[in-house]
């Protein structure tokens, strides 16, 4: 499928020198970065008739630009066919960016990373739409990983070594992994919690999950915790990163990433977007874009389903 949007060429040219310079590194820890900029809208085709205003849909950066193009443009394909309205995808380097652009109007539709709804939703209200289901379930997990080879078995194995964070927000990237190392300190109940930054020997962020687990693979970073539904849907179409990195450790379980809206969205648009996404599972070409994306299909949640995350959430960021 072609999906047409300015600056293309650019961010493939960032995704090309990420990967050679992952390839290149091999076991050096020098600084990497994987931030991207000035990233503009991705237009799906038109199927609009008239000039409709287009539907604005966020990605967060749970998976690289590249990646996200790649990942997610037939499915806006598919919702511009069946609104018969043009889809513009909408790319920002972090999750607080993308809470923003939802938060301000300037996208109607996100899929966002669970903390990121835990936070919009307290913030400003941010509307839980539907959530993925996948393997008969509504949760996931954050995943520690090291190199295949690495002797860690433990957060405890990791300290003084290099970490790779996902997204400042991330709750399996940045806030659980966080929640290790200050359980880690025998001194947390003094009031004075052990930090990543002075546990860590350096850490860095990837702002893309798909990005710190080839950190790892590649030997970038020793460390990384990290989407067990990213890493599931890297290694379903590359072998290579379960032979090249190794889980050591498994959260308990998390409400899975929403999708969301506007909560000044029309309540019609609404109710449109909720029921065309739930009755993908009944449509041929729905279902095939849904195992594209290793999802069952998309299902009414309680936001009940999000304590867990937001009870974390509330825990180390309010840390001294």
């Amino acid at each position: 499928m072609h999906i047409p949007f300015r600056n293309l060429a650019a961010q493939f040219f960032c995704a090309i020198l990420l990967a050679v310079a992952l390839t290149a590194c091999g076991g050096a820890t020098r600084d990497l970065d994987f931030r991207f900029k000035d990233v503009e809208p991705a237009s799906v085709p038109s199927y609009s008739p008239d000039n409709t205003k287009p539907l604005r849909v966020a990605v967060a950066a749970v998976i690289s630009p590249k990646g996200t193009v790649e990942s997610y443009g037939d499915l806006l394909g598919y919702l511009s066919r069946k609104l018969n309205r043009r889809v513009e995808l909408v790319q920002r380097q972090t999750y607080a960016e993308v809470n923003d652009l939802i938060k301000n109007g300037n996208v109607d539709l996100a899929f966002v990373c669970t903390s990121a709804y835990v936070v919009g939703q307290r913030d400003f209200g941010m509307e839980l739409l539907v959530a993925p289901q996948v393997n008969g379930e509504t949760v996931y997990y954050s995943l520690l990983i090291v190199p295949a080879d690495s002797p860690a078995r433990s957060m405890a194995d990791l300290r003084g070594k290099v970490f790779a964070f996902t997204d400042p927000m991330s709750l399996t990237g940045r806030v659980y992994p966080t929640s290790l190392v200050i359980s880690l300190d025998p001194s947390a109940g003094s009031g004075q919690a052990l930090a990543p930054e002075t546990f860590f020997g350096r850490i860095f962020f990837t702002y893309s999950h798909d990005n710190a687990i080839k950190a790892v693979a590649n030997k970038v970073a020793q460390g990384a915790s990290v989407d067990s539904l990213v890493y599931d849907y890297l290694v379903a179409r590359d072998p290579g990163i379960a032979s090249r990195t190794r889980v050591i450790h498994r959260s308990p379980a998390f409400g899975i990433p929403p999708v969301v809206v506007n909560p000044n969205l029309s309540p019609q648009l609404k109710e449109t977007l909720r029921e065309l996404l739930m009755q993908m599972i009944y449509d041929s070409e729905g279902q095939a874009m849904l195992r594209n994306l290793m999802i069952e299909r998309f299902v009414t949640v309680s936001d009940r389903i999000y304590d867990s995350a937001r009870a974390l959430e509330l825990q180390v960021n309010t840390a001294p």
